[in-house]
């Protein structure tokens, strides 16, 4: 009867450790999928906003999409500010820091020039979440330099390689006067050089207060913004800029806007 006890008490205390373990793997789960940034969507953002659009274009009455372009600027990037010009368009280049600016800033300078919006997509393409906050900060730091020094203007918004953002990258985006841009429409261009598939895939997600996400370095990608925008216009949309999206707010620095 003694050594039933004892075996009992056994079973239960490893059935009581096997709960806390089980316990803990899910509040461990749980704290890896809930959102630890500050967020909000563009549309929220203007209905929190007062006074009035000075940007040209009021999303609060027009079916506005946000384009945006990451990763140049590249040899690519001149066809499309070409095509955009045709068009009297705008958008908002995240422009990449080792490869791009450093090596075209000729074509930085024009996209700045022709009335682009420009913002900060790091130096190295490094996910901010994996560094110390040290080494994150001089990816953006090192951007926001070169750009206002090659354009005039310091960036106002970033937004982050993959779009991996957590507490520590809202602080220092925050600190540095940055805010995140993420995305509700991909092509995955960088996926496929098919320019039609590219064409189909924005067009299924696009949606009002969207922000198109395309990549001008990619072989596909420029060959289908002509189609995508004809196809845009054609829905009833008005494209914008991110800024533009936001108006009569303002990018709030640290905060992720998503729609």
């Amino acid at each position: 009867m003694r050594f039933s006890a004892r075996t009992r008490r056994s079973r239960i205390l490893i059935a009581v450790a096997t709960a806390a373990v089980v316990v803990l793997a899910v509040a461990v789960t749980l704290a890896l999928t809930i959102t630890s940034y500050d967020h909000t969507s563009p549309r929220a953002a203007r209905e929190k906003a007062s006074g009035s659009v000075t940007t040209g274009v009021d999303c609060r009455k027009a079916k506005c999409v946000a384009l945006s372009f990451d990763g140049g600027p590249s040899p690519t990037t001149p066809r499309l500010l070409d095509i955009l010009k045709q068009q009297g368009l705008h958008a908002t280049f995240f422009v990449q820091g080792k490869g791009h600016i450093s090596k075209y800033p000729a074509i930085l300078r024009r996209i700045a020039d022709e009335g682009h919006e420009i913002g900060n997509h790091t130096w190295y393409h490094r996910r901010l979440t994996d560094l110390d906050e040290k080494d994150a900060r001089l990816e953006l730091t090192r951007t926001s330099d070169a750009i206002e020094r090659i354009t005039g203007r310091r960036p106002v918004l970033m937004r982050p390689p993959e779009g991996r953002t957590n507490r520590k990258v809202e602080k220092i985006c925050r600190e540095l006067g940055l805010a995140q841009v993420l995305w509700s429409v991909t092509a995955k261009d960088y996926e496929t050089t098919d320019s039609a598939l590219i064409t189909e895939r924005v067009l299924d997600q696009t949606h009002r207060d969207g922000i198109i996400l395309l990549h001008d370095l990619h072989k596909g990608t420029v060959p289908a913004v002509p189609g995508i925008l004809k196809a845009l216009k054609q829905r009833g949309y008005t494209i914008v800029t991110v800024s533009q999206l936001l108006a009569p707010a303002k990018p709030q620095p640290g905060m992720v806007y998503r729609p």
